[in-house]
């Protein structure tokens, strides 16, 4: 779908500039199309608050073995994702293969990750079974309480923060056009997406147009009945920690557990930052930081890591995950013709970003997305105008 304008307009109009848009961007315009990004804030989003697991094993839940396989294909593609990226814009990304270890407090966890464990091997990926005294072998600052638990070497990390920007600065190099100002309504002529108008009342158009805007993608004005995206917000709230040099290196690996029920991790950065997280919690548009949600997390975290609360405490924050109703994303093209998604990615938007730009890439510039994404796009949810159609008397 090679560029028909030869105006004022686009090829290409991404709405959202988080690592979805921006990378979905930057792919595009290598590809030679004509390519724009409205966001008032392009580099934040999510993004700014996701620890930045890339942890297609030890994220692997029952009844997402579809997910799983998209996951495999994004962690397999970072470390050269990552290096043209770094070569692109000159900025490092926080990138690190140090691998994660899960582990198990109480009987009950210690059941919990002997069944993730079969399944992971079932699914046939790699993961070691460790005893309670491997694991603190591995990593001193664990609780002796600590029972078992899985290491997983191909689980990395990068610093969302540090990928935005490096995304950023790719798409400007590349050519990307930057509108700093808000989606205020969908444009659509002749039955076809054709741009935005922008809060500011400018309008912008455009020949395709990426919704990418995370939660807020089912809020942009002028969607046709039945075709906003079915994504929802799930706040996360995240702690971030400093480790000063008595205390370096605090830990070696990304550390995960699930301490009465609730999920915790601890992701070490290179440069001595220690983040903290995340809740997951179902309260609409609210991003309020709270002083339980802040507790819970330093609460389980010390029962996983006791040494964690000598460390000074350098940011709460609190974030809204794009969640869809299967905890996937939905990549591709709707029902109306020229408007995409690329939205809904949930918990899994920083380790999808490579497969993701790929993905996008080829749908806007050859028509037709890859294979491997073929099973995520938003036509596996019925709009409510096909269920309105459906429930009608023949």
């Amino acid at each position: 779908m090679r560029s028909s304008h030869h105006g004022d307009g686009y090829d290409v109009l991404v709405v959202g500039g988080g690592i979805i848009g921006l990378v979905t961007a930057w792919r595009t315009a290598q590809r030679g199309l004509r390519v724009a990004v409205v966001d008032p804030e392009p580099g934040g989003g999510a993004a700014r608050v996701a620890a930045g697991m890339l942890a297609a094993v030890t994220e692997l839940h029952y009844g997402e073995e579809l997910l799983l396989g998209l996951n495999l294909a994004s962690a397999a593609r970072y470390p050269d994702f990552v290096a043209e990226l770094e070569e692109a814009s000159g900025r490092e990304t926080g990138f690190r293969t140090c691998g994660t270890l899960a582990v198990a407090l109480d009987s009950d966890d210690r059941a919990h990750l002997r069944d993730l464990h079969a399944l992971q091997q079932r699914s046939g990926l790699e993961s070691q079974w460790l005893t309670g005294r491997e694991c603190r072998r591995l990593e001193p600052m664990l609780a002796p309480g600590v029972r078992g638990g899985l290491r997983v070497d191909g689980d990395h990390q990068i610093d969302p923060r540090r990928l935005a920007a490096a995304l950023l600065t790719a798409c400007e190099r590349a050519g990307v056009v930057l509108h700093r100002e808000r989606a205020e309504r969908l444009a659509v002529v002749h039955g076809r997406a054709a741009g935005v108008v922008l809060a500011g009342g400018a309008d912008l158009a455009a020949d395709q147009v990426v919704l990418a805007a995370g939660s807020l993608s089912g809020r942009l004005a002028g969607l046709p009945d039945g075709l906003a995206p079915p994504v929802r917000p799930v706040k996360g709230q995240v702690l971030r920690l400093a480790v000063p040099a008595p205390y370096a290196p605090f830990l070696g690996r990304t550390v995960r557990a699930v301490v009465r029920g609730g999920h915790v991790y601890l992701v070490p950065r290179e440069n001595g930052e220690l983040v903290l997280g995340a809740t997951s919690e179902e309260m609409g548009w609210d991003t309020t930081v709270t002083a339980g949600g802040v507790y819970e997390l330093l609460r389980d975290a010390h029962e996983l890591v006791p040494g964690i609360t000598e460390l000074p405490l350098t940011e709460v924050r609190a974030g809204l995950r794009p969640g869809s109703p299967d905890n996937a994303p939905l990549l591709g093209p709707t029902a109306l013709p020229g408007l995409h998604l690329a939205t809904g990615h949930h918990r899994n938007g920083v380790l999808l970003t490579p497969v993701t730009g790929d993905a996008m890439a080829a749908l806007l510039a050859d028509g037709e997305l890859p294979e491997e994404a073929r099973p995520f796009t938003p036509h596996r949810f019925p709009s409510a105008a096909d269920s309105a159609r459906q429930e009608q008397p023949a």
